[in-house]
This record gives C-alpha cells, structure tokens and sequence, in this order.
C-alpha cells in the first residue's frame, strides 16, 4: 500500500492536471462558451471550405470529448483515494506500483493487467 505522502502527493497531482484539463477546454472554448457556440464561432470565421470546417469541428469535438474522458477518471481516482481503495489493480487486486501511478495517476490496472487488457480490446476490434 502507499504510504500517506505518496497518496497525497498523487492526489494533489490528479487534482492539478483536472485544474489543468478545465482551463484547456475553457481556453478552446473561447471562455465559457458551450461546445456549440464555440464550434459556431469557428465555422462563422473561417473561409475554409465546408469540409474542412467539419473537419475541424469533429476533431475538436473528439479533442474536448477525450479531455472530458480524462477529468471523470481523474475524478473516479479521487474517490478510490478517499475510499481507500486507490493504487489496486482492479483486475488482479495487487498493489500498483507507485511508478505508474505517477506515469499515470488515473490508472485502474496494473500494467501487466492493462496489457492483457488491451490486447482482449484490440483482439475484439480486428
């Protein structure tokens, strides 16, 4: 198990790349614009074609939908903190070594867990 700075020094991390993550997204949106409006401000002033105007809307779409991904696992981290049950593999129940936390401070598996995660994924997509 972590010892208690490790834990804190995690959890203040997670918390400082979700304050990171909302500042990104208020930036791309222009402040506190809606998606929409601020895809709209885009499309209005761009004299690129219709394409790429689409183009550029789904990407920064997909973009703010991955950022939004991030910030509910940040969050899910933070409760299995203050339940107690943050840096456990939810797959084989073993520690997670503090390594990948700090790679990774959202991680739910162990990496020899999330590899054979992965590959199951990656077996059912081909």
């Amino acid at each position: 198990m972590k010892n208690e700075l490790q834990t804190e020094s995690l959890r203040q991390l997670l918390l400082a790349q979700k304050v990171q993550l909302i500042d990104k997204m208020r930036q791309e949106r222009g402040g506190l614009k809606s998606r929409a409006e601020a895809a709209s401000d885009q499309l209005s002033a761009s004299e690129q074609s219709h394409a790429q105007n689409i183009t550029e809307r789904d990407t920064a779409f997909a973009i703010q939908e991955h950022d939004v991904t991030e910030i509910e696992a940040i969050d899910r981290a933070l409760q299995r903190i203050a339940s107690g049950g943050y840096g456990i593999c939810l797959a084989c129940e073993g520690e997670i070594p503090v390594t990948r936390l700090l790679a990774f401070p959202a991680a739910l598996r162990c990496i020899g867990c999330q590899t054979a995660e992965e590959k199951v994924a990656k077996g059912a997509i081909c």
